[in-house]
């Protein structure tokens, strides 16, 4: 079977592949675009509650046996002091040269026991190592729903969301919910079956995430609508799931940093040319010939606080080495309302229109990358762009040089790719259009700057 390697050499490069690759952005099947409409969707996850259906979107990967600890503390830059049974923490593993694979949520379930869920490259980098390492672990994949036949997945996964969450689940557990601190789980009961249940928050908000065995999927979601009504719980779509990212400031999509080193190459040759990797797009208006320039470090990504080097993992003497230059920050880019509507206003013309913005996500590739500049040099790149309509603004969210990554400072963040447009079936022709943009806090809501706890994340 052929590899990633192999259609990296047959390629003109990484960045030519992964540029002009078919896929278009990740999709959200199992769930409507939309119960209701995407803003009032938006708006509940601050107002009212909500209930996010994550049952379909994300891979889970099973990790037990006696090495199942030691192999993951060996991939994770995080520590594992004080990780025990019934806490989860967010789980990012390195390339050897210091750059992110992905991040997962990782759930310690019993002794010798753990669960990840996630996107893809996080996954595949554990089984890879599962299988080539040596360790006395078993792993098994359950895929997520767009990549099976069956439509079944072993768990559903919910979370409850929002300021009247905690009365929601009150009344579904006909109790308190249980005070647990940030990230620990234990079990409760729902519609009288046996759920697991996570502190858990996005957006900012309080809540819980949910999840069991997949024959309990209905009347567990039946049960906490229903106790959600008189508190305006609305179920969110899949228009709505991937902007909630935009207030809370998680990152959702860096690029794996795998397509290059020789270290690498073994792994390369490991994954499919079928699978995520092989198959993932880039879009936007930044442009390298270099693929280690859309690589990410942990800092980038404001994952800075989870590096512990308390333990040897995979990156680890690069990363040390890293701790000592300058890094990059995380911030939202508030876009100028006059130049979005200029933006959109291109689009009644019937030549020279700028890139279609779709709403309330204006995603469209797997890993997104615009430019900003200030003065006309590249000082960041944006990683995500949407509409909340909790702010009333477009939002995106990026990784700036230190010196302009200051709140209030006004930057150009470029919209539409070179050239016309790439080969992506998602790229009509059009013309670049730059729209000014503040730096801005992140998390951009007020809530979730003064409630996340470190080590926060939502789950996309």
């Amino acid at each position: 079977m052929k590899s990633l390697e192999d259609k990296l050499k047959a390629s003109e490069g990484p960045v030519a592949m992964l540029r002009n690759s078919q896929a278009g952005p990740n999709a959200y099947p199992g769930v409507p675009a939309e119960y209701t409409n995407w803003r009032d969707e938006q708006q509940a996850w601050q107002k009212t509650c909500v209930l996010y259906n994550q049952s379909y979107h994300m891979a889970d990967l099973a990790v037990e046996g006696p090495d199942a600890l030691k192999l993951l503390t060996r991939l994770g830059i995080n520590s594992f002091k004080g990780f025990e049974v019934n806490k989860a923490k967010q789980f990012v593993p390195c390339t050897p040269d210091g750059y992110v694979i992905g991040d997962v949520i990782l759930f310690y379930l019993a002794d010798k026991k753990f669960n990840l869920v996630g996107r893809a490259p996080t996954l595949n980098w554990i089984m890879f190592h599962a299988e080539t390492g040596g360790y006395d672990v078993k792993v098994a994949l359950d895929q997520r729903t767009a990549l099976r036949t069956d439509g079944k997945r072993k768990s559903y996964r919910f979370q409850v969301q929002g300021p009247n969450a905690m009365k929601t689940i009150e009344k579904a557990l006909g109790k308190a919910p249980p005070d647990l601190k940030f990230f620990n789980s234990t079990n409760v009961t729902i519609a009288g079956k046996n759920v697991g249940a996570l502190r858990h928050g996005m957006a900012g908000q309080p809540g819980f995430e949910f999840y069991g065995p997949w024959e309990d999927y209905q009347p567990v979601r039946e049960a906490l609508m229903k106790a959600g009504e008189e508190f305006g719980i609305r179920a969110v779509g899949g228009r709505a799931y991937s902007s909630n990212t935009l207030e809370s400031g998680w990152i959702p999509s860096p690029l794996p940093a795998v397509y290059s080193g020789d270290s690498l190459k073994a792994y390369r040759e490991w994954l499919p040319v079928t699978g995520y990797e092989a198959s993932a797009s880039l879009g936007g208006s930044f442009v390298s010939k270099n693929i280690e320039d859309y690589y990410f470090t942990p800092w980038d990504l404001g994952y800075g606080h989870m590096l512990k080097f308390d333990h040897d993992f995979i990156g680890r003497e690069a990363l040390e080495a890293k701790a000592k230059e300058k890094k990059r920050e995380k911030v939202t880019l508030a876009l100028n309302d006059e130049d979005v509507v200029r933006t959109l206003s291109t689009l009644f013309k019937k030549s020279e229109r700028a890139k279609f913005i779709d709403w309330p996500s204006a995603v469209y590739s797997m890993h997104p990358f615009d430019k900003v500049t200030h003065d006309g040099k590249t000082v960041g790149v944006s990683t995500w762009v949407g509409y909340s309509s909790n702010e009333g603004k477009m939002l995106t969210l990026a990784v700036m040089d230190a010196e302009h990554a200051k709140p209030g400072m006004e930057v150009v963040f470029t919209w539409g790719e070179e050239g016309g447009g790439s080969k992506k079936p998602t790229v009509e022709r059009h013309v670049q259009v730059e729209m000014r943009a503040i730096v801005s806090p992140v998390p951009y809501a007020e809530t979730a700057r003064t409630s996340y706890a470190p080590g926060w994340r939502t789950h996309q």
